[in-house]
């Protein structure tokens, strides 16, 4: 090859990887500012133009009823009179949409979003993505037995980490004894540095087997945001087929979403099941009336009573020593869905940072979804937790 001809080669290179190197500065900004508070309304619903995305196929829309009607505006929290207004303003909310029978009693929404503006689940995804594993084991395209299984003998990848020998049921528990810190606050943390992952490129699946152990499995429930990922491997693995088909298969299309909605995913299009799930208040409505009722859903079987009834029972052992000091110490846990401190049967709760929430109180017929942008949801190490679930109980209870 002539020397100008290696000199233009060389030039295109160059070109090339200056865009690629401009491509992720970019990304990296969009990381470092995603929770600024000037910007963090518009950004969490509007992920799409920021990460990469998959979206998922239209469905056809279900019914969500409407009677629309007064709900409570006026509650004792923490011993402290609050009224609806106060929480709507503390906490940065940018919907609130109250369920009772079935039909919308109360929706809005606040700061410019809209109906059909997608949400930014975060972790009620880990709820969702629960969900899916009990209709493929409904199915029988998962078996059973498989929860009793090591993820590292479905998983090659995971063998010789901190995911080694840990069952599918202990990771469903968050009981893996993954060493894990989930400090949001902390930009060196894992879960941050799991974030830069996903806004800056590299792999989920090869960041979980970096990981290592902390405690022997089914010692402690402590929370490991990358239990659920390694959920997600596991069920890629058993099935062979891709998590966006599955969750198309057996979650959008038989709840019928209303809005089109997507899911984050890293460089190589694999969906950020831990927390990801991009959806309108609305469809999150729906996932929560389903629950309540035991996974019927406009004329069909979402996923089976049974599978509701275990997964949103306490079954997780209890919380390591430094969570149990805390507020959030006295949340229940089952298999990917939180329990109020002292749950009545049938109540139960996904939740998100930055205060996303799906609450589902069957006794009161109530499912109560939030979508917010609250900055200040560390409040307290879990008070802010503890105090917007007595609300919703509050609320449930006061709705006739």
């Amino acid at each position: 090859m002539q020397l100008s001809a290696l000199l233009d080669t060389a030039r295109i290179l160059a070109a090339r990887a200056i865009r690629l190197d401009l491509h992720g500065i970019r990304r990296l900004a969009r990381v470092n500012t995603l929770f600024d508070p000037g910007k963090i309304v518009w950004n969490f619903s509007n992920l799409d133009k920021l990460f990469n995305t998959l979206p998922f196929p239209r469905a056809e829309p279900s019914p969500l009823p409407e009677a629309f009607g007064r709900i409570p505006q006026h509650f004792t929290i923490s011993d402290q009179p609050r009224s609806l207004g106060d929480h709507i303003r503390d906490r940065n909310l940018k919907s609130l949409i109250v369920l009772k029978d079935g039909a919308i009693r109360h929706e809005a929404y606040f700061q410019g979003t809209r109906p059909s503006d997608p949400n930014i689940s975060w972790s009620m995804n880990k709820s969702v993505l629960s969900i899916l594993l009990g209709a493929l084991i409904d199915k029988g395209l998962i078996a059973p037995e498989a929860l009793e299984h090591s993820v590292s003998d479905h998983v090659p990848g995971l063998q010789g980490s901190g995911y080694d020998g840990v069952t599918l049921r202990q990771v469903l528990n968050m009981t893996s004894g993954v060493a894990f810190n989930e400090d949001y606050m902390d930009y060196h943390s894992d879960i941050n540095r799991l974030g830069r992952v996903i806004g800056v490129g590299g792999s989920i699946d090869g960041f979980a087997a970096t990981l290592g152990r902390r405690w022997q499995p089914g010692t402690y429930s402590h929370y490991v945001s990358v239990d659920t990922h390694v959920i997600g491997m596991t069920i890629r693995a058993l099935t062979g087929a891709r998590m966006m088909d599955l969750l198309s298969e057996h979650i959008i299309h038989p709840i019928g979403f209303e809005h089109p909605g997507f899911m984050l995913c890293d460089d190589h299009d694999e969906p950020f099941v831990l927390g990801g799930l991009n959806l309108s208040a609305r469809d999150y409505a729906r996932i929560g009336q389903m629950m309540l009722q035991e996974g019927a859903w406009n004329g069909n079987q979402v996923v089976s009573a049974g599978w509701v009834a275990r997964s949103t029972a306490q079954s997780a052992p209890p919380p390591d020593p430094e969570t149990a000091a805390t507020p959030n110490g006295a949340l229940g846990y089952g298999m990917q869905w939180w329990l109020p401190p002292s749950a009545v049967a049938g109540e139960f709760f996904a939740i998100g940072i930055y205060g996303q929430y799906i609450y589902i109180n069957r006794p009161a017929r109530v499912v109560i979804v939030q979508t917010a942008a609250d900055t200040g949801f560390r409040a307290g190490d879990g008070q802010v937790n503890i105090e917007t679930l007595e609300l919703f109980r509050q609320l449930a209870r006061g709705i006739t």
